[in-house]
């Protein structure tokens, strides 16, 4: 019987551990396929507190394994495939094992939206890409493409000029989403070029990408746009499917908590991008991570008798 397990290994179920830990709770971290999530993807975070001159996502990462780690979280490279949430204590299954837990931190984040034109899954590798910090050096010298026009597609596009002589970004508007500082840089960066009210119908190739044809939603008319790489940064789908008809869950499948990370099931908490829509930010998923640990302990606390204020 453990008495809190976090389902995710990103920020926010790192956070959650070196709460948990903390706190006496020896909590399990059950990482998944992907450990990290969508934060290892990040070349270089600048805004987040206390590292004045950046930190890359990868490192900060690290830093967070080792942190829980230290204080007593076992973490566990192994993915959720069941879950038994009706009855108490929990249950979760994975290819490997089975858990029985008092408590349970949901912090499975999100994955990339795909495209889904035709050759986008027959050249991913080739060509086609969903995180610049990965593969960037690939393309040094080389013409790219970015497909969204929000944050993160402007962002990893300006990391791309770092290695591309050219970097188009097509967006299916007249006008950017990102922030303004983003579009500033984007905007006074000369190998950055924009093509606007356009969407992507097929990324073109054959053993690798040659090009991407894009229809200008004006005009009616089809182009092809050679490139040797296609980057797509166009949001991301939550990690909740084996969560679905279980957890209350909005029509985004984002699941739904309270100001204090509580589900719809007493006892079953979340954080991070899994349960916020809104700022998708390594500092607020790790706020909502030490949020949803410090309502796990005052959970188990009150299982066990124990008085707790504010519970």
């Amino acid at each position: 019987m453990e008495n809190v397990i976090i389902i995710g290994g990103g920020t926010a179920g790192l956070s959650a551990a070196v709460y948990a830990a903390r706190a006496q709770l020896s909590p399990i971290v059950l990482k998944g396929d992907t450990p990290g999530g969508q934060i290892t993807l990040t070349d270089a975070l600048e805004n987040y507190p206390g590292f004045p001159d950046g930190i890359s996502g990868f490192e900060l990462f690290q830093s967070l394994e080792k942190q829980a780690e230290r204080f007593g979280a076992k973490l566990i490279h192994e993915a959720v495939t069941d879950i038994n949430f009706s009855d108490h204590p929990f249950k979760i299954k994975t290819r490997e094992n089975e858990y029985t837990t008092k408590s349970v931190i949901i912090a499975t984040g999100s994955d990339p939206r795909k495209l889904n034109i035709p050759g986008e899954k027959e050249l991913i590798g080739r060509g086609v890409s969903y995180c610049a910090t990965c593969d960037g050096f690939f393309f040094r010298d080389k013409k790219v493409v970015v497909v969204g026009g929000g944050d993160s597609a402007i962002d990893e596009g300006l990391f791309l000029t770092r290695f591309a002589s050219s970097v188009t970004v097509i967006h299916r508007r007249d006008r950017l989403r990102a922030n303004q500082h983003l579009q500033k840089r984007a905007f006074d960066n000369p190998k950055m070029h924009f093509i606007w009210d356009s969407v992507t119908e097929e990324i073109v190739g054959t053993e690798k990408v040659e090009g991407i044809r894009i229809k200008n939603l004006k005009t009616d008319e089809s182009t092809v746009v050679e490139t040797d790489g296609v980057f797509v940064f166009i949001g991301h789908i939550p990690n909740t499917s084996v969560f679905q008809g279980i957890i209350k869950m909005d029509d985004q499948n984002i699941i739904i908590t309270d100001k204090k990370q509580q589900t719809n099931i007493p006892g079953i908490f979340a954080a991070g991008d899994v349960q916020d829509p809104i700022y998708r930010q390594a500092i607020t998923s790790a706020g909502t991570g030490a949020m949803a640990a410090i309502e796990a302990e005052k959970f188990v606390a009150h299982l066990e008798g124990d008085a707790y204020p504010g519970n």
